[in-house]
């Protein structure tokens, strides 16, 4: 028999063509971490264009080699439990860290990856986090009021800088103005001890240094 004629050599094509995966698949990479599989799109990993896993799989013909298990997946010699949070910023610009992580870890994964972005984020984390440490915790100073019960709406309205009521206490009728008794009353109000700003501890103003004064008579 003769060659197979165009038509029959195109169908023939179009045949194998059909078997092959579809042209979509394509836009799906496997990565294997330390042991572990990972799939997303070449968009997710193209989020940033100088990072390492864009370099090594998102570019027409890759600027990083880097060998293929027997899947096909790239592999990728770093802890795969840290990957995790550097995979979901890249899906949603987010920093989610599991609070079994460290965030020095992921530190340390997101420089590897050169993910520039990312490293900002969790030193910015890494700092507010020391600063809460170092401010250990909030200490109180009381102070107990003296005042006549015409003096509550005065005393009510110097409540400033912190200050706050903490509790009132009758203590009778000790003042005798013309014919009537002026109830008198014990005010305890507080104010966080903690008051500074990078070591520079603020001056009472003049509403706050009223209630020290009336404070100091006790």
């Amino acid at each position: 028999p003769g060659p197979p004629s165009p038509r029959t050599a195109g169908a023939a094509a179009g045949s194998a063509g059909a078997l092959s995966p579809p042209a979509a698949a394509s836009k799906w990479v496997r990565l294997n971490v330390g042991g572990t599989y990972f799939v997303s799109t070449r968009q997710t990993l193209c989020r940033e264009p100088k990072s390492f896993l864009c370099r090594l799989c998102c570019q027409d013909g890759p600027e990083l080699g880097s060998d293929k298990d027997e899947t096909g997946a790239y592999l990728i010699d770093r802890d795969p439990t840290y990957f995790g949070p550097i995979l979901n910023y890249l899906r949603h610009g987010k920093l989610i860290i599991n609070k079994e992580l460290a965030e020095e870890g992921v530190l340390e994964e997101a420089e590897f990856y050169n993910i520039a972005s990312l490293v900002r984020l969790v030193k910015e984390r890494i700092r507010d986090n020391e600063n809460r440490t170092s401010q250990g915790p909030v200490k109180h100073v009381y102070r107990v009021l003296q005042c006549q019960e015409e003096e509550l709406t005065q005393m009510v309205s110097t409540m400033s800088d912190g200050w706050k009521f903490e509790q009132l206490i009758s203590i009778g009728s000790s003042y005798n103005y013309g014919n009537e008794d002026q109830a008198e009353f014990l005010c305890v109000v507080s104010r966080e001890l903690n008051n500074s700003t990078n070591g520079i501890v603020k001056e009472p103003s003049e509403k706050a240094k009223i209630l020290q004064e009336r404070g100091s008579r006790m």
